[in-house]
């Protein structure tokens, strides 16, 4: 913490006012918000702690080390390029936690060196042992047995030397481009006859295999076996020296939509652009030699907080495909997503999806609930059934096979009217967005791209069915992306209704989504960015009233991240009101919890697992008291979410699904569960055992016990 004062960015500085803008509310003090990067690092210590876990099945520990490994690649990429650039430009200004721009730069780099030695002790002191005790052995090629390097060499001459290509460094060859993320070998090499050391660089083929097999559950880093070869490489010369580096480089996308005349296209010549923004990171081999590092290093023009020396090997999210094999006894119990209970008709084509939904609306949980038979099964009935005049839906991620994307093609093929809003700017997935959105609409269906400066990130299906002399919308809102395979690795929720009240809702955002409209008013609706973070802080603020009118009061939000300043300023006020706050967060969380005077009554709490943790849910009030409500949606908490993207909450409103989402709530903040807590300083503290030593409940396998005591229930 910090008694400097503060400049504040506008939304931190708007957040000094109440939430229902009024003055006259207690002064909160300037040093109230954790820094949102050094928390994001800290969400990521969780993953580690995940992977040095021994009570996780051990490829899902070799998986952990993997995501963790993964996620700080695009933390580098994304954030701490944008930070860079903005610093580099002038417009960084001090963060809302106070920190200036080079000092979160700072911290960031030292964080990252402590989490990056630890996950490299990780792999190579536990998880890489246990690895070959059970069976699986990454060696180095020095390990191999004769055999294994025979088989190898054949390999290597096959398959691997004829698509490697050694670039040298010289009068005539100037320093080759890096690609991001690749790995590469700096090799030294010497001329027998002039005695003259030359560098060379050889890329590692990305699409080979990261460990090659090299026996039966045996692996070998692909680096090693081309380091074993160099002399096939530079036949002639002495190879002196050789080392791995990786570089990471700024890999966001900046596309001005107010100049671009086709957004299609002009995103597209920005992905070209990617592969050559600056480096922000360089990866190297802790052996690696001094001189050899300082050309790295100016040629790249990286600084020294931007170099991590690390063991060898570099690189390990390719324990992905380690975690892959097929070693059933070393991962998590199988588990298959069951049919909802209300849709089992459905399944076995028994009844309409459209008949099942007139007589309620339906409540699913994904992975828990498969999204094959319900959310996948929704939209292609639509596709299918002669009586849909219409689909609309919003796509912003999506599987390459996609059903989704099939059955909106087969609609349209039909002959019904199919509105598509696919948006092409969704970080890394812009790409294969592109591609369905031309794929889509060569099938003749509409597609839009939202509206100008905003993404589209609310997830929402539409369906207009003619029922006799009138006409029926069937709707789907929910909190994760139209993607299968997601489904089944993301914990997300999703209400299938026929309410007229819903349906009549998404007919107006559509419409809004692809035509002209404003001051569009929703009934079950909140809508970012004009009406989210209103419409949350207004029911915080109703909350604040009940306990000041000595009444039960509560909010209970359970989110992936929370960081916008105004609304933790209500949630620090209401705090001080007398409302309980409860905060269930898997991420970014810049709140801080239980500082005597600010926020008292706030706990935060956050939980990982097998499952990723993805729906947003927000309670207020306690079930059965006037004027509380439980709302599910697309919306993080955080500046892009309310501010810069079309954002939607639902309200639910059968009481059975309100009853199941507060159990949830309930699940989560249960001191048996086990769980992180988030300290005042920023620290996470993990609970897992009782004081007992017994391992506390894991909140994922309750839901999938759970679920299978309902569908065997279900069964006649």
């Amino acid at each position: 913490m910090t008694d400097t004062p503060v400049v504040l960015d506008d939304a931190a500085a708007t957040a000094q006012a109440a939430p229902d803008g009024s003055s006259g509310q207690p002064e909160l003090p300037e040093d109230r918000f954790l820094d949102r990067e050094l928390s994001w690092l800290r969400f990521n210590q969780r993953v580690l702690e995940l992977a040095e876990d021994e009570t996780v099945p051990l490829l899902e520990r070799a998986r952990f080390l993997a995501i963790f490994a993964s996620n700080l690649d695009e933390f580098f990429m994304v954030r701490v390029a944008g930070l860079k650039r903005r610093i580099a430009t002038g417009l960084a200004v001090r963060a809302a936690s106070g920190l200036q721009p080079r000092e979160v730069l700072r911290a960031i780099s030292e964080k990252t060196g402590e989490l990056v030695r630890r996950h490299a002790d990780v792999f190579g002191d536990s998880v890489k042992p246990a690895l070959e005790e059970a069976g699986v052995a990454i060696r180095r090629w020095d390990e191999l047995t004769r055999e294994e390097q025979d088989k190898l060499h054949v390999l290597f001459r096959e398959r691997i030397f004829p698509v490697l290509t050694p670039l040298a460094v010289d009068p005539a060859h100037p320093f080759p481009y890096i690609s991001g993320l690749s790995l590469n070998l700096a090799v030294i090499v010497r001329n027998p006859t002039t005695g003259q050391e030359h560098f060379a660089r050889i890329k590692v083929p990305p699409l080979l295999p990261r460990f090659t097999k090299a026996g039966e559950s045996r692996f070998v880093p692909l680096e090693d076996v081309i380091a074993a070869h160099l002399h096939l490489l530079f036949p002639g010369m002495q190879v002196l020296q050789h080392h791995t580096f990786r570089v990471t480089r700024n890999e966001d996308l900046e596309v001005d939509e107010d100049e671009a005349e086709n957004l299609l296209k002009a995103l597209e010549r920005e992905l070209i652009r990617r592969r050559f923004g600056p480096p922000v990171r360089l990866e190297v081999e802790e052996s690696i030699d001094p001189h050899l590092l300082d050309l790295l290093k100016g040629e790249l023009g990286v600084e020294d907080d931007d170099v991590f020396a690390l063991p060898f090997p570099l690189d390990l999210t390719g324990l992905h495909a380690i975690a892959d094999i097929d070693r059933p006894e070393l991962k998590f119990a199988p588990f298959v997503p069951g049919t909802h209970r209300d849709l089992v008709d459905v399944e076995a084509r028994e009844a309409s999806i459209f008949a099942t939904l007139r007589r309620g609306d339906i409540l699913v949980q994904h992975p828990y609930d498969s999204f094959a038979t319900s959310v996948q099964a929704f939209i292609e009935q639509a596709a299918a059934d002669r009586g849909v005049l219409a689909i609309k839906q919003t796509l912003y991620r999506t599987s390459g096979d996609s059903p989704i994307v099939d059955a909106l093609i087969d609609a349209a093929e039909a002959g019904k009217q199919v509105l598509v809003l696919v948006e092409i700017k969704a970080r890394f997935d812009e790409q294969a967005n592109i591609k369905w959105a031309r794929k889509l609409e060569q099938a003749g269906c509409h597609v839009v791209y939202g509206l100008v400066g905003l993404k589209t990130h609310c997830k929402a299906s539409l369906v207009v069915r003619q029922e006799g002399d009138r006409l029926r919308r069937y709707a789907h809102v929910g909190t994760g992306n139209y993607n299968p395979k997601t489904a089944r690795l993301y914990e997300d929720y999703g209400l299938l209704t026929a309410s007229d009240e819903v349906g009549e809702d998404l007919t107006n955002l559509f419409n809004t989504l692809s035509g002209f409209s404003f001051g569009v008013g929703y009934k079950r609706l909140l809508v970012a960015p004009e009406d989210v973070r209103d419409g949350i802080l207004e029911r915080i603020e109703q909350q604040v009233a009940a306990a000041r009118a000595g009444r039960q009061a509560r909010v209970r939000i359970k989110v992936n991240s929370m960081v916008d300043e105004q609304i933790i300023d209500a949630l620090y006020l209401a705090s001080q009101a007398g409302v309980d706050v409860d905060l269930w967060v898997r991420g970014i969380c810049a709140v801080r919890p239980g500082v005597p005077g600010l926020s008292e009554r706030v706990r935060v709490r956050s939980i990982l697992g097998r499952f990723l943790e993805h729906s947003r849910i927000f309670e207020f009030g306690h079930r059965g008291e006037p004027g509380s409500e439980v709302w599910i949606g697309s919306a993080d908490m955080m500046h892009r979410n309310l501010d810069r993207r079309v954002e939607a909450l639902l309200r639910i409103t059968a009481p059975e699904h309100v009853d199941e989402l507060a159990q949830l709530l309930d699940l989560g903040f249960d001191e048996g569960t086990a769980s992180w807590h988030l300290g005042a300083e920023g620290e996470w503290s993990r609970h897992a055992l009782d004081e007992a030593g017994q391992p506390l409940r894991d909140l994922q396998d309750h839901l999938i016990a759970l679920k299978h005591r309902r569908a065997l229930a279900t069964r006649p």
